[in-house]
């Protein structure tokens, strides 16, 4: 039972460090495209949007991976592994995408 929650609480803190790094990334992306000429700024606010959404998603599946209990933690962790990794590709095509602007 030690080991699972020693287990819970090393992903928790993974994870939390990931969504921070993604934070900080997309906020770099923010500031970009308020620099950016006006065409390439609608594009890059619209990928902004769609990363938003998908980063509260993932927030919000952060948030019950933090609150399951041992019984439900498979299942949720399934889950915030899939909104955490559509979050990551999304945000990686929209960086190589602006890289080539």
């Amino acid at each position: 039972m030690a080991n699972i929650t020693e287990n819970k609480q090393a992903y928790q803190e993974k994870v939390k460090a990931q969504i921070d790094k993604i934070n900080a990334q997309i906020e770099q992306m923010s500031a970009k495209a308020k620099e950016a000429k006006a065409d390439v700024a609608v594009e890059y606010n619209n990928q902004l949007e769609k990363l938003y959404a998908q980063r509260d998603a993932v927030q919000s599946k952060f948030k019950e991976l933090q609150d399951a209990g041992e019984e439900a933690w498979g299942e949720i962790q399934k889950g915030f592994d899939k909104a955490w990794n559509e979050l990551n590709d999304s945000f990686n095509q929209a960086w190589s995408k602006f890289q080539e602007k």
